[in-house]
């Protein structure tokens, strides 16, 4: 079964959130909706980045990594992966942080 890692960003919060799951749009949606704890403040969030694994412990490993970065450091691996962008809005948000 393949499973995504993500970052998601908030506007508001001016911070990331990094996750796994097997549906990446679901689970924006839940941390939209705010059935999600730990990103109910917040809301709403934009999926900045993703990329697909091919089993849970990859996954697991990958987010454990990108929950150690701190907020420069993630922009940084954002743009050196920049194939996992999630579209325009997420280009505009790395335009702006042109600085990094």
């Amino acid at each position: 079964m393949e499973y995504w890692v993500y970052i998601i960003y908030s506007e508001s919060l001016v911070g990331f959130y990094k996750g796994q799951t097997h549906h990446v749009q679901q689970r924006l949606q839940r941390h939209n909706s705010g059935l999600e704890k730990s990103t109910q403040k917040g809301r709403p969030w934009l999926l900045i980045w993703s990329t697909k694994k091919s089993s849970r412990a990859e996954a697991i490993a990958l987010e454990s990594k990108l929950k150690h970065l701190s907020q420069k450091r993630t922009i940084r691996f954002i743009k050196k992966y920049e194939d996992g962008i999630a579209g325009p809005d997420a280009l505009r948000l790395l335009a702006q942080w042109s600085g990094y």
